[in-house]
C-alpha cells in the first residue's frame, strides 16, 4: 500500500467546485491543510463558496481548453505549482436513449469526457516536468455498471475510465499518479429524482471523503461504497444470463425511478434555445 502523505501546503485545483461534491472536496482538502482553488462555470456561486471556505475561485468552462489553461495559470500564480488536480465537473441527462435531445448528449460528452481530457492535458505537463503530481478524477460507478436511463452519461464515464487507464500506463514511472473515484448515486442536483439501487444514497461529504483519502494515500480505482468494485469484478466473471439477473437486482433502473424534479436541472443544458 502507498504510504500516507501529508496534504498540508499542497496546492489543489478543483473543477466544478462551487456546489455539491466539488464544494465538499474543497472543504475537506482545505481542512486537511491544502491550499485550494476552485473553478466553476457559475462564477458567482464559486465566489460564494470561496468566501465561505477562504479559498481562491475562478470562472471555468471545462469544455474550453484555453479556459482550462488560464484557470491553471491563475492558480499557479496565486498559490504556486499545482500538486493535485481534481476533475469534478459533470452533467447527467436521464431517460430513454431514444428520447435524449441531441444537445443533452453533446453537452454530456463535452463536459464529462472532453472536460476531463482538456483539464488533464492542461495540468499534466507541469507535473511531468516536476516529476510529481496527482490527477484525480471524479468519475462514477456508471464507469463500470450498465445503468438503464443513463446511456450517454454511462458512455462518458466509461470513456473517462478508459482514458485514465491509458494515461496512467503512459506516465508509469514519472512520479505523476492517477486516481479514478467512482461513487454510486450521490444526493446532488445531478442525481435528483433518481434511485441508488442496492447501494445507499451517498452524501456529497461521503463522496468527497474518498477524494481526500485518495489524495493522502493514492490508489488508482476507488469505488464508493467500496464493495461495488469487487462485486462488479466477480459478477463480470459469470455467464451473461446470470450476470444480467444480478445487475438487474443491484443496479438502479433510472427509467422507472426518474421523477419530475429533474426537469429544471436538465433544461439548463438539454434545450438548444437556452
Amino acid at each position: 500500500m502507498t504510504d500516507k502523505r501529508t496534504l498540508s501546503g499542497q496546492v489543489v485545483a478543483i473543477t466544478g467546485g462551487a456546489r455539491g461534491i466539488g464544494r465538499e472536496i474543497a472543504a475537506g482538502l482545505t481542512a486537511a491543510g491544502a491550499n485550494v482553488a476552485i473553478g466553476d462555470i457559475d462564477l458567482d456561486a464559486a465566489r460564494a463558496t470561496a468566501a465561505e471556505l477562504g479559498i481562491h475561485a475562478s470562472r471555468l468552462d471545462v469544455t474550453d481548453p484555453a479556459c482550462q489553461s488560464v484557470f491553471l495559470e491563475e492558480v499557479t500564480q496565486e498559490l504556486g505549482p499545482i500538486d493535485i488536480f481534481v476533475s469534478n465537473a459533470g452533467l447527467m441527462w436521464v431517460g430513454p436513449f431514444t428520447e435524449e435531445p441531441e444537445a443533452a448528449a453533446r453537452a454530456q460528452i463535452e463536459v464529462n469526457l472532453l472536460g476531463v481530457i482538456n483539464g488533464i492535458k492542461a495540468a499534466a505537463p507541469a507535473m511531468l516536468a516536476r516529476g510529481r503530481g496527482h490527477l484525480i478524477t471524479v468519475a462514477s460507478a456508471g464507469s463500470i455498471l450498465p445503468i438503464p436511463g443513463e446511456a450517454t452519461y454511462g458512455a462518458t464515464k466509461h470513456g473517462v475510465l478508459g482514458y485514465l487507464k491509458a494515461i496512467r500506463a503512459e506516465m508509469r514511472g514519472t512520479g505523476v499518479q492517477v486516481t479514478a473515484i467512482m461513487p454510486g448515486v450521490v444526493d446532488t442536483a445531478l442525481a435528483a429524482g433518481t434511485s441508488s439501487g442496492a447501494a445507499k444514497l451517498l452524501t456529497p461529504t461521503e463522496a468527497a471523503r474518498a477524494v481526500v483519502k485518495a489524495a493522502a494515500r493514492p490508489r488508482f480505482e476507488v469505488t464508493v461504497p467500496g464493495f461495488i468494485g469487487p462485486a462488479v469484478k466477480v459478477v463480470n466473471l459469470l455467464p451473461t444470463a446470470i450476470r444480467d439477473r444480478l445487475f438487474k437486482a443491484m443496479v438502479p433502473n433510472q427509467l422507472r425511478a426518474r421523477k419530475n424534479q429533474r426537469q429544471s436541472y436538465e433544461a439548463a443544458f438539454a434545450d438548444p434555445k437556452r
